[in-house]
């Protein structure tokens, strides 16, 4: 296995073929989904999109352009979307300085940011594939202190807080929009399935019970209550007017 098709196992804990299909989580995919698409444009590209399956939620774009370091998720994405118009599936490497040619109105970044020790020099070249007045929009693993041996294992720089994801966002030259913390049930579960359990990656048995029962109660909680910690960071920023390319 090279470096390149090993990068989706390293980066998820999964491989390609074992996770194809992915119908793991579809409750905690569709809260995410149901989060982050109101900050998206017409024109959306996902970096590290794996095998597609948030991806797949999206439908109406004008453009959709799915991506990963991966040539082995990069071939499922091309089956998963072979039917799709509006889709371009292609390799792309950030750690080589990838850029599009055609910039998007929004790019996707979920789980991406905390692999890279100079987070703020990925943003700035992450803003180079999206239009002036674009939005980059990031979900990143949340607090320090539910640093684990899972995220040693998929070589995790850091973790997140509201303010670290502002400053990374600001050093880069963007405009901060909103950062929180999101999944106040899957911050608790994270921290007593991997953190007091000593567990090196959350069970696929737990990954289930978590997406039936807590899920739902999740996006209650994110209703009615201003939630103060969470398992992950949601982040929402801007690309200046005048900087970057001028046409998706």
């Amino acid at each position: 296995m090279s470096a390149e098709e090993g990068a989706f196992a390293r980066a998820t804990g999964r491989t390609a073929e074992r996770e194809e299909g992915g119908h793991d989580k579809p409750r905690y995919r569709r809260y995410q989904f149901d989060l982050i698409a109101p900050h998206c444009g017409r024109s959306v590209l996902e970096v590290g999109a794996g095998l597609g399956e948030f991806a797949s939620q999206f439908t109406g774009l004008d453009r959709l352009v799915v991506t990963d370091v991966d040539p082995d998720a990069v071939k499922v994405m091309k089956a998963r979307f072979a039917g799709r118009g509006e889709v371009e599936a292609a390799q792309f490497d950030l750690s080589c300085g990838a850029t599009l040619d055609r910039p998007v109105e929004t790019a996707i970044a979920i789980n991406v940011l905390e692999h890279f020790e100079d987070d703020a020099a990925l943003l700035t070249l992450l803003a180079r594939s999206v239009v002036p007045g674009g939005t980059l929009v990031l979900w990143v693993p949340a607090y320090q202190s539910l640093y684990g041996d899972f995220d040693r294992k998929v070589g995790h720089f850091r973790r997140y807080t509201p303010a670290t994801l502002r400053d990374a966002a600001v050093r880069a030259g963007l405009e901060v929009e909103l950062a929180r913390p999101v999944n106040l049930l899957g911050g608790l579960a994270w921290w007593a399935a991997v953190r007091l359990g000593k567990a090196g990656s959350p069970k696929a048995g737990a990954v289930g019970l978590y997406d039936r029962v807590l899920v739902p109660v999740t996006r209650v909680l994110d209703r009615v209550l201003p939630i103060p910690f969470g398992q992950s960071i949601l982040g929402v920023f801007r690309v200046p007017a005048g900087r970057g390319h001028a046409t998706p």
